[in-house]
């Protein structure tokens, strides 16, 4: 049976669509997060891991600018992070003065569980989708996806360090 074609959808309706999604999806990934084995992670020390990954070895002043955060938080969250095994600190390899943070193979380990077990939750969901609209809404999440890298680049200054992960299939 044809779908019916929608009118056009406003921005705002869009957006208020994306923000109840993103709650929905919030909800499934905690699910997630809950039953990976390596357990929860705190949202702020989810975010510096991800944004560690993708940035690499960083010093904690450019941690904190990706972050948003004040030196002095970027720093206490690094002591917790390092205390339980998340990141290293190692010596700059430019400074002698600064420290460079990076992800500890536990770190990865924790990421990698969590992305797989969120992925298991969202991938329930759409396993009740048709394939058609599997395709739309990946191919829209896409140009959504591309968009914000690069608004997220122009906010950076283009330094490279937007976060965001290539897509994939697993």
């Amino acid at each position: 049976m044809p779908r019916s074609i929608r009118p056009p959808v406003s921005r705002d309706e869009a957006a208020h669509t994306l923000d109840a999604v993103s709650e929905l999806l919030e909800l499934l990934w905690g699910r997630g997060q809950e039953s990976a084995p390596s357990g929860p992670v705190p949202p702020s020390q989810l975010r510096a891991l991800i944004v560690i990954e993708q940035g690499g070895s960083m010093n904690l002043r450019s941690l904190g600018d990706a972050l948003a955060s004040r030196p002095s938080s970027v720093s206490r969250l690094c002591d917790r992070m390092e205390a339980v095994g998340l990141i290293r600190r190692v010596p700059s390899s430019t400074s002698r003065r600064e420290v460079e943070v990076g992800l500890s193979p536990l770190g990865e380990q924790v990421l990698s569980e969590l992305r797989e077990h969120r992925a298991r939750e969202v991938r329930a969901v759409l396993e009740q989708m048709s394939s058609a609209d599997v395709a739309r809404l990946t191919e829209g999440l896409e140009a959504f996806r591309a968009t914000a890298l690069d608004q997220l680049e122009e906010r950076s200054g283009g330094s490279g360090r937007a976060p965001g992960r290539a897509t994939g299939t697993g």
